[in-house]
């Protein structure tokens, strides 16, 4: 139920009071004018605080800041600063000589210079020359021996200040530009002409140089861009040639160094001077002999061994065609040493390692019979010697002379009751007189050549491994072998290093090489007069390496060649190998040319000559006195009773 609602209230108007009227006497009277307002101003206490809070706050965010760099990252700062403060220089190491065995130098380092220049100093307001490029290009091409427009357009580079002309040119290059600088320089302080030479600077290198140009390249190497071996003996001794970098540290301000603040220098170790086992007058006759041959045969490659048979010492390794290390953009073939480098089946050379393995298993001796018919048949094919002929009635010893291949094939076979078994103790002595092994000297890019196991002898290859085919070695192989004959047996691992003289003056000799009994000294005295009969005897096959006053002892080799292209034989592998004097050993001498082409390619007809050559001058160099008195011929035909 909704309660009784009030009725509403009536407003009643309320009297108004009267308003007070002025006198009458001062109706007209005006009224007084209103008061100014004045205006105060706001209380400056407030803003004065806001102010203060404002700049108190600033302060405290230096204050801590401050403490921040002071205190908190102080060394952080410390360090930054001296990195910017500080600069560190490196101090390259002077590069190890290599010298021969004589002390005289094979490689050498020298001052040098990089010749560059800043193209803005070229321009026509700088120079005060017109055409400035062009004209500083044109004296310097000759100098620098480089491209005339070349240069031009180096010295024109657009937004840049610095470009490289020529890079380690010695001394006498810069001494050049310098002078014509410094003419020119005059000049233009007379009014006579710009400097168009002003912007040409030196930085100083140091450079590598090799006295001899192409003298032992192949077992030198050679240093890269980056003053480090990229080959040969150069990278084998990189550590020990090159030495150990030192640095130095200073203060610099816009680049200069600060005098008064003191340096801290960490010298440079230079490297070690090398010394090798080559002889350099040897060497140069070797390389000329080889050298000489290959270019008259026509011929890929050629290489000479010289070795010393008492030590093991290499006393020359030529390679032909060569290079030039102080500038390998010349450079026609290989880089590498093909004297070590290369795999190939030495032939008839290697067959003196079979007749000591007949001899020294008492199998035979240098006076036993050999009947060697013309053809032989042997698993699915014939053998042949090189030249046909009726039945030879030779001894062991005339199966050398004549390098008959039936003759070595008859007398291996008697090394075993069976096959296989003659293969076993043939491989033996191989591998004693160290194929299929590398030769110790750990060469860059060395081949240890080719042994297969005896039980991976195909049927051919246990009847043509005696007589030096389907196996492969390298020259400085095959001169060990004979170098072991020389030595009585014993083989000494061949070596290239002396030894080496540190930065403090002390020679260091290299570590003595190891030594292998391969055969016994009556053996190898066996062996020797052998040898002596394929050069002294008339029937022999190395008459043309005959030297007068001197005993000789050697062997030809004429082998089928794998041409590395396809794979298969073609052409022919023509070499030489010996010693002497053959009564009193004292060098060892190998030549092998490569796949010659006009004239003959027989290797007593190729090589003996070369042989010969080196064989002569090294006798002489090394003031080796001439031979007693000859001993009696061994027998080469067969005679019963004889």
């Amino acid at each position: 139920m909704t309660p009784p609602q009030e009725p509403p209230r009536r407003r009643v108007p309320r009297p108004s009071a009267p308003r007070p009227s002025a006198p009458r006497g001062d109706a007209r009277r005006p009224r007084p004018a209103a008061r100014p307002q004045q205006i105060r101003l706001a209380r400056p206490r407030p803003r004065l605080r806001l102010v203060g809070l404002g700049l108190t706050v600033v302060m405290l965010a230096f204050v801590v800041r401050l403490l921040q760099v002071q205190a908190v990252d102080a060394s952080t700062y410390a360090a930054k600063a001296d990195v910017n403060r500080y600069v560190t220089h490196t101090l390259a190491a002077e590069r190890g000589s290599i010298t021969d065995r004589t002390g005289v130098a094979l490689a050498a380092t020298v001052d040098a210079y990089d010749i560059t220049a800043d193209p803005f100093r070229f321009t026509p307001e700088q120079s005060k020359a017109e055409d400035a490029p062009r004209q500083a290009a044109a004296l310097l091409a000759p100098i620098l021996d480089r491209d005339e427009d070349e240069l031009a357009r180096k010295l024109s580079a657009p937004d840049t200040r610095y470009v490289l002309l020529a890079r380690r040119q010695p001394p006498q290059v810069w001494n050049q530009i310098k002078d014509l600088k410094n003419a020119f320089a005059e000049k233009a302080a007379q009014g006579k002409g710009g400097n168009v030479l002003a912007g040409v600077f030196q930085e100083p290198h140091s450079k590598r140089i090799y006295p001899n140009k192409d003298l032992a390249a192949g077992i030198l190497g050679f240093v890269n861009a980056e003053g480090k071996g990229g080959g040969g003996l150069e990278a084998q001794l990189e550590r020990r040639l090159a030495g150990k970098s030192g640095k130095v540290t200073y203060a610099q301000s816009g680049g200069r160094q600060v005098p008064t603040v003191g340096s801290h220098e960490q010298p440079a170790v230079p490297g070690s001077d090398v010394e090798l086992t080559i002889d350099r007058d040897i060497q140069w006759a070797a390389q000329k002999a080889i050298s000489e041959q290959v270019r008259a045969s026509g011929a890929d490659r050629g290489y000479v061994i010289a070795q010393d048979t008492r030590t093991g010492e290499i006393l020359a390794m030529a390679n032909a065609p060569g290079f030039d290390p102080n500038d390998l953009s010349k450079a026609r073939g290989s880089l590498g040493n093909a004297a070590l480098q290369d795999a190939y089946e030495p032939g008839s050379t290697s067959k003196v390692m079979s007749m000591a393995a007949v001899l020294e298993e008492g199998v035979a001796t240098a006076g036993t019979r050999v009947t060697v018919p013309n053809r032989l048949h042997r698993a699915d094919r014939l053998f042949a010697d090189d030249i046909d002929h009726p039945t030879w009635d030779l001894t062991l010893n005339g199966v050398l002379a004549k390098s008959s291949n039936i003759g070595t094939i008859l007398s291996v076979e008697q090394l075993g009751r069976t096959q296989r078994k003659a293969n076993q103790v043939l491989h033996s002595y191989l591998r004693k007189f160290g194929l299929g092994q590398p030769t110790g000297l750990g060469f860059p890019g060395e081949t240890p050549g080719i042994l297969a196991r005896p039980g991976d002898w195909s049927s051919s290859q246990q009847y043509t491994i005696p007589f030096g085919q389907g196996l492969s070695l390298n020259a400085v192989q095959a001169a060990s072998v004979y170098s072991t004959i020389a030595n009585g047996g014993e083989r000494i691992e061949p070596t290239l290093v002396r030894g080496s003289r540190g930065p403090d003056g002390r020679f260091t000799r290299a570590p003595a090489p190891e030594k292998t009994r391969v055969v016994s000294p009556g053996t190898a005295t066996t062996l020797a007069r052998m040898l002596e009969s394929v050069v002294d005897d008339e029937q022999g096959t190395g008459t043309k390496a005959r030297i007068p006053g001197y005993r000789v002892a050697g062997k030809t080799g004429t082998s089928n060649r794998v041409d590395p292209e396809t794979g298969r034989y073609r052409g022919y592998t023509a070499s030489f190998a010996g010693f002497a004097p053959a009564d009193k050993p004292r060098i060892t001498v190998y030549c092998a040319v490569q796949n010659p082409t006009s004239g003959s390619y027989f290797g007593g007809q190729v090589c003996g000559p070369v042989y010969k050559q080196v064989m002569e001058f090294a006798l002489k160099t090394l003031q080796v006195p001439p031979t007693g008195e000859r001993p009696a011929r061994l027998p080469v035909e067969y005679r019963p009773g004889g």
